[in-house]
């Protein structure tokens, strides 16, 4: 599964933005998607995840109640729409996907990942 994130780019708190990632190869082996950031110095975090099946996501604590999370039904594209943006929100985004479970996105073992997308978030 190749994974490409795009649609990041620079805005100011408060701003809203959705960022895409597009899957192709075997997509059919992915049952999880998901994104992750980093930002230089610091560890990946977790932000969201769901199942290709029944769209049940899992959501990383400090993004709730701003992010949604959300798919195509053509199994190609996933989106991550993120609301009242805050500086720290700045990060590079990347698309990840597994074909076992969401628990692995959530604790960062997943299988595959993609380049990122940067987004910076400017107070």
């Amino acid at each position: 599964v190749q994974l490409q994130a795009c649609g990041g780019g620079l805005v100011q708190a408060g701003d809203s933005l959705r960022l895409s990632c597009v899957a192709s190869g075997r997509t059919v082996s992915a049952s999880a998607l998901g994104w992750f950031r980093q930002t230089p110095g610091k560890e990946r975090e977790f932000v969201a995840a769901m199942y290709w099946s029944d769209r049940s996501a899992i959501l990383a604590d400090s993004v709730k109640g701003r992010v949604t999370i959300s798919r195509v039904s053509s199994k190609t594209t996933v989106y991550l729409r993120m609301n009242s943006l805050k500086p720290e929100d700045t990060a590079v985004y990347y698309c990840a996907a597994d074909p076992v479970s969401i628990h692995r996105i959530v604790n960062l073992n997943m299988q595959y990942w993609g380049r990122g997308t940067q987004v910076t978030v400017s107070s």
